[in-house]
């Protein structure tokens, strides 16, 4: 359910960012927090996020179980509260940064060399 701590609407992620930053600091976790650990933490989770589709087939991970999806869900979320943290430590826009990262990545991958290819842009 896309709801935010309240159970009302979904929160935005500033106020996502907001609500982590309330998180860690009642529970004097911001000791713990430096953008070294906190990347540390995102890359453990992104391999637990991983662990659920090692060894299965490319067509079963587009079709998963509900108790496994759901496990999949919690990952990804823990992924997306390590990353806004990180970038909240960073003083990093995580919106404004995903935006440019899409132009930088549209003038590397014109549709033109890129459409149905996998290939890395240092390959056309």
């Amino acid at each position: 359910m896309n709801t935010s701590l309240s159970g009302e609407r979904p929160m935005s992620l500033e106020e996502l960012r907001g609500a982590l930053r309330r998180f860690a600091s009642d529970r004097d976790w911001d000791q713990f927090h430096s953008p070294k650990n906190l990347a540390i933490a995102l890359s453990v989770e992104a391999a637990e996020l991983l662990e659920h589709f090692q060894w299965t087939l490319d067509a079963d991970s587009t079709s998963l179980a509900p108790d496994r999806h759901a496990k999949v869900q919690e990952e990804i979320a823990d992924v997306l509260l390590y990353l806004v943290r990180l970038a909240d430590k960073l003083n990093i826009d995580l919106l404004a940064a995903a935006t440019e990262k899409l132009q930088i990545n549209a003038v590397k991958y014109p549709v033109e060399k890129a459409r149905g290819s996998s290939k890395k842009y240092t390959e056309f």
